[in-house]
């Protein structure tokens, strides 16, 4: 599957640049990412690498080292890295420069931007993003992390889970209550050392995303700085609302770049798999259900690429986000299926990437909100006439 389809929506540099990103996961993922698959981790120096390669800050602005880019290359550098079906490795990537430095770069002051989105930039810092809790999953107004100010600190505590690169992050952009009276608007965001006295972290095990780290996180009385708030007080459930469109995006951009790699990776087989004396190509029973996922495929991409280019022409697409968030989750997971069917009983194998690939898909219609409450998003727009606008200046 090529890129024709799409080269109406980039530029000659995006397709320079899809290139450095295929060098870099030639270069340094696939060579050690077995490694990371049995670590349960990816190695710091990963975030290094991809700092040099200049992956981490594409839409940071230059003044703090970044890019100055827009969402175009994000989406050519996490789809490029999808396509290589390095799951784990892209997650840890896409959670540090789109979950937590995103919240950054939009609510954070030069103090904040200096200390931490800076060395995120360059792959000094790993950042990580707790919203989560035990309690509290797509219902984030029900968090129940409580952060009470003391003089010039606020003293915080509860608990995280699931939370992507938690083992080994720097910091953590942080959900907490000032003001459990006030619902949804009590929620503010604080960024967190996770070296603080009171700040604990255990490993989880999972399914399948085994080189992306996932962490649960205790927080016992935790001194955070009041100059670590991000924005203002009380208006941290509106950022999240909003970040999370960022962040839905970045399930769609890797998703569809993970099915187009599986998709690949079967026909590959397929093309040397010989059953009667012809490869299996050539049978047109499993010849119609490599059409039928190419048609599903492609205008899938179309819409992904049409609201992305909106996104970055600064449209509200909160509508259009949930919807993909949904539809390329769901259908990465009926592409994976499908293609394990493919290699037969090779797909049951370890051996064999496409089983590899099979579990760790499982994950994407829960996170980043589960793809039932995409759905309710898309009904409050669709059906109910809810509209949104714009929080960060």
């Amino acid at each position: 599957m090529n890129n024709d389809a799409i080269d109406f929506f980039l530029t000659e540099e995006h397709k320079m640049f899809r290139e450095t990103v295929r060098d870099f996961a030639k270069q340094y993922i696939e060579p050690n990412f077995d490694k990371w698959e049995k670590e349960g981790k990816v190695d710091r120096e990963f975030f290094k690498k991809a700092g040099e390669f200049g992956l981490l800050g594409l839409a940071v602005e230059p003044e703090y080292a970044g890019m100055g880019l827009n969402h175009m290359y994000s989406l050519v550098m996490v789809e490029e890295l999808g396509k290589h079906n390095f799951s784990g490795a892209t997650l840890s990537l896409v959670a540090h420069s789109y979950l937590g430095m995103n919240y950054l770069q939009h609510a954070g002051t030069d103090y904040i931007k200096k200390t931490y989105l800076e060395p995120s930039v360059t792959g000094e810092k790993v950042s990580c993003l707790g919203m989560t809790e035990p309690g509290a999953g797509s219902d984030l107004a029900a968090l129940s992390t409580t952060a009470v100010r003391e003089g010039d600190y606020y003293i915080v505590n509860g608990s995280k889970t699931f939370i992507t690169n938690g083992v080994y992050a720097d910091f953590m952009v942080t959900a907490v209550k000032t003001d459990p009276s006030k619902g949804p608007a009590g929620v503010s965001l604080l960024v967190i050392d996770c070296n603080s006295e009171g700040f604990t972290r255990s490993k989880l095990h999972k399914l399948g995303m085994h080189s992306s780290d996932t962490a649960e996180i205790g927080m016992t009385n935790v001194k955070v700085p009041v100059a670590n708030l991000l924005g203002q007080e009380g208006m941290g459930f509106k950022y999240m609302m909003e970040s999370l469109q960022t962040e839905r995006l970045g399930v769609a951009w890797a998703c569809m770049g993970e099915m187009i790699g599986v998709f690949n990776k079967t026909i590959d087989y397929m093309n040397t798999r010989v059953a009667f004396g012809k490869p299996i190509t050539k049978f047109q029973a499993l010849r119609h259900k490599l059409a039928e996922m190419a048609i599903e495929i492609e205008a899938t991409r179309a819409f992904l690429y049409l609201t992305n280019q909106r996104f970055c022409n600064g449209d509200i697409v909160v509508t259009e986000c949930s919807m993909l968030k949904a539809k390329t989750s769901d259908l990465l997971n009926e592409v994976s299926d499908k293609c394990l069917q493919m290699f037969g009983g090779y797909g049951f194998i370890e051996e064999y990437p496409v089983a590899r690939i099979y579990r760790d898909q499982r994950v994407n219609p829960i996170y980043a909100g589960t793809n039932e409450i995409m759905k309710e998003i898309i009904c409050k727009t669709v059906v109910d006439g809810v509209t949104y606008k714009k929080v960060y200046n």
